[in-house]
């Protein structure tokens, strides 16, 4: 018979309803933003489910679970004794002021890795990377776009080569597929740190590439490490034509489950 830890299946339940919550909670952000819910709550303060839908020309019983979704989410507060919804200033910068930096409405993303069992105890390892993402119209010509990234690597006496030949398809009447391949080669210098050098490039559409001057090239300096739990990976680029961005820094934060 199989035993079972309470206390481990508790966990992973509990991380699970948040991916699940977490899905579920950007595709309520996506309508709030699109249809103007955020913008007419922002600085009126608490207002009804049918002044909302009034004001944004929807309909209210939508209007109405949309809030209720939000005010248990915490991204908006709710009075039971007047049946009001208010979008508060913090969160009013975050969801309906466009110039703000922490705007959030402007893109999101979901991702599936798959990969090959035990990678990280492997010196050959291969795996695919899916990444489907959305970005406001105001910030991209196509507003949803599909990654497809396919993993090629070796890792052996603390050196780390990596090819990605990455495959961007963009949807909408601007869409294509693009080339886009990467590399990286790094190396493990101790203490969970590594030192490497990166590679990205976009080529242009498949099947109709882009001159070598219109093309993006970029390499980077990157060192990657470990802080308070996080994994860190952090940039500085530089581009090699003149379709390129001439000085770029990146900083990617993950946390590994």
């Amino acid at each position: 018979m199989v035993t079972v830890d309470d206390a481990k299946l508790e966990a992973f339940m509990a991380q699970a309803l948040g991916d699940l919550g977490a899905a579920i909670s950007g595709l309520m952000v996506y309508l709030g933003d699109q249809l103007g819910l955020y913008k007419t709550m922002a600085g009126v303060g608490p207002v009804t489910p049918a002044a909302l839908a009034a004001k944004t020309e929807t309909n209210e019983r939508y209007v109405r679970e949309w809030l209720d979704n939000q005010a248990a989410g915490g991204y908006v507060t709710y009075d039971a004794a007047s049946r009001t919804y208010e979008l508060p200033p913090e969160q009013a910068l975050a969801l309906a002021d466009e110039d703000n930096p922490a705007f959030l409405p402007g893109g999101f993303k979901f991702r599936h890795l798959f990969v090959s069992p035990h990678a990280e105890q492997r010196k050959l390892f291969y795996g695919l990377n899916i990444e489907m993402s959305y970005q406001a119209p105001r910030f991209a010509q196509s507003a949803f776009a599909l990654e497809l990234r396919p993993i090629l690597g070796v890792r052996d006496l603390g050196w780390e080569f990596i090819i990605n030949p990455i495959v961007d398809v963009s949807f909408g009447p601007s869409g294509a597929a693009a080339f886009a391949p990467a590399l990286r080669l790094a190396h493990d210098v101790g203490g969970e740190v590594m030192l490497g050098v990166e590679y990205y490039a976009n080529i242009g559409p498949i099947g109709n590439f882009s001159p070598v001057d219109g093309q993006g090239h970029n390499v980077f300096a990157v060192i990657d490490f470990k802080a308070f739990g996080l994994d860190v990976n952090f940039g500085l680029g530089f581009g090699l034509t003149d379709a390129s961005d001439k000085i770029v820094t990146k900083l990617i934060i993950g946390r590994a489950f």
